[in-house]
């Protein structure tokens, strides 16, 4: 059996035995109190995830906060953090790190004091967080790329919007360019930071546009730009152009069903946090050894260093179908 099935058993007979802890009663206290730090907290994305995490302490009866700042900015979720461990003593984090070398202090100093962090959707690997649980990025890159150039059959312009210093985007991209290194006439014209704000796509596109640039093909790394680009180019009745979207906003799912996004890739935030609090859980009751040695690096450790949650491809021939599956189980996602 491989390492990662043996955790997941092993987590599925820690929840069935919970129940059975302190004399029939339940085998949680008062005291625990479990965080997710994120940023740019008030998107469609990090909804989802935090109604998971929601979910996850309900199931187990436990406290929980979001904490984190309304924008994307990675200084005030270095903040968030340090205020979390400092002030609250939470039983366990889990984190998005916006900055992985600008959070990676943070991680390690909790870690000393013995709280178990575990980072989602954008990791910290050069930390002592116990795993990552998230979205083979790469992979998911290497999808979008796909995509990318059978829409272009090989050959066309292509602007990128991302925010360069996040790792999971770095790691979207470098999929990207190796699924289009057999597409040599395939040139990206710019790199666009869009720094967390959705006008900043809007406005760049805009004058793209309006300026007449060479442009076949958008790309966008992660969830906010391309429905502002697609807003754009149906504004200006611009047709043709392939538009290659990140995550499920609603506004994303609208424009694949019109038609002006050929296609994205649906993450699963819900299930990142929602399982993210139950491993929480399961290592605060355990009573797991100390978290100073880095999973990746170590061998004989018992926790997977990564949990791949999966992604899907949504286009026109699967996006009703997805509306509607997501809609029935409350769970719908998007960034």
């Amino acid at each position: 059996m491989s390492r990662t099935n043996t955790f997941l058993s092993m987590l599925a007979a820690t929840a069935m035995a919970l129940p059975l802890v302190s004399c029939g009663g339940s085998a949680h206290d008062s005291l625990e109190l479990y965080y997710l730090v994120t940023t740019n907290s008030k998107i469609q994305y990090w909804q989802a995830a935090a109604a998971g995490f929601s979910q996850a302490a309900n199931d187990l009866k436990v406290r929980y906060d979001v904490a984190g700042p309304d924008s994307y900015d990675p200084q005030a979720e270095r903040q968030e953090f340090r205020k979390v461990v400092q002030q609250k003593k939470p039983t366990g984090i889990l984190v998005s790190a916006a900055d992985a070398e600008l959070l990676k202090p943070e991680i390690d100093a909790a870690v000393a004091q013995g709280i178990p962090v575990i980072t989602i959707d954008s990791d910290s690997p050069a930390s002592k967080r116990l795993m990552f649980i998230g979205t083979d990025n790469y992979e998911a890159g290497r999808r979008g790329g796909a995509v990318l150039a059978r829409q272009l059959q090989g050959k066309g312009n292509v602007v990128v919007f991302t925010m360069p210093e996040q790792a999971n985007l770095r790691q979207r991209w470098h999929g990207y360019e190796d699924a289009l290194k057999t597409s040599p006439g395939i040139k990206v014209v710019e790199t666009v930071d869009v720094k967390g704000d959705p006008r900043i796509s809007f406005d760049r596109t805009m004058e793209f546009v309006e300026k007449n640039k060479p442009v076949d093909a958008y790309v966008c790394l992660e969830a906010l730009a391309c429905p502002e680009v697609a807003d754009v180019l149906d504004r200006k009745q611009v047709k043709g152009k392939v538009v290659i979207a990140m995550d499920t906003d609603p506004r994303t799912l609208e424009w694949i069903q019109k038609g002006m996004i050929a296609a994205t890739l649906a993450q699963r935030p819900y299930t990142m946090a929602y399982f993210g609090l139950k491993v929480l859980d399961m290592l605060h009751h355990q009573k797991a050894p100390a978290f100073q040695v880095n999973s990746a690096e170590d061998t004989r450790s018992p926790f997977p260093s990564f949990v791949d949650t999966g992604a899907t491809l949504v286009d026109k021939q699967n996006v009703d179908a997805f509306v509607k599956a997501n809609a029935a189980g409350g769970q719908a996602s998007g960034s």
